[in-house]
């Protein structure tokens, strides 16, 4: 007996924010680090940095959510509320259609608590990858290295679940992340030498 098709589909509306909400907080909290290491500062202010980032990131990410789930939810029961005026509620068929797609409303507290833990997750990496190092450009080495090995990790998940191209996936979230980080060092890297914000990396 074939298995049923995998719907790709009904999977997109919640991979699509567990994948951005992982990869958001991955490349947030690794360019903070990254900045903060490009003007020397120590291993302490790295990781304080990064770790308000993930927080600030978090509840940004959960508030935006909420805002965006709640504004649908209100479209589709208004919309559900026009129907039910057009065709009459005392219709056998309506009754059954209103009962079904009842528990198919969107959830947004589910929506912005699943979305401030897909960028938390993916904000301790480059967290954890900085927590133990105490030389600057070794610890700005490693958060780079292990934030390239987790936008490839997240890249791959998303497309294997979603049906799509691992290659093209993978190098997207790749090529974004780089360019992310790189932004953040050269500018940090420039405002360092200009305002003289230079501390020792100890």
């Amino acid at each position: 007996m074939q298995a049923d098709p995998v719907d790709y589909m009904a999977r997109a509306q919640w991979l699509r924010a567990v994948v951005l909400g992982a990869n958001d907080g991955l490349v947030s909290v690794a360019s903070l680090m990254v900045g903060v290491g490009a003007v020397g500062q120590s291993s302490k202010a790295m990781l304080v940095s990064g770790l308000a980032g993930l927080v600030a990131g978090a509840c940004s990410m959960a508030i935006g959510e909420f805002v965006s789930v709640y504004a649908q939810y209100d479209i589709e029961v208004a919309e559900r509320e026009r129907r039910r005026r057009d065709c009459g509620s005392e219709k056998e068929g309506v009754k059954e259609e209103e009962e079904e797609e009842e528990g198919s409303l969107p959830n947004p507290l589910l929506a912005a608590a699943a979305s401030a833990l897909a960028f938390s997750l993916g904000a301790v990496l480059p967290l954890l990858a900085g927590a133990f190092i105490r030389s600057g450009e070794v610890r700005v080495g490693v958060v780079c290295a292990v934030s390239s090995l987790g936008l490839a990790g997240f890249g791959a998940a998303g497309a294997v679940l979603g049906g799509a191209n691992v290659p093209n996936s993978v190098l997207r979230l790749l090529i974004g992340g780089w360019l992310a980080m790189l932004v953040t060092y050269g500018v940090l890297r420039v405002s360092g030498l200009v305002f003289g914000m230079h501390v020792s990396s100890g």
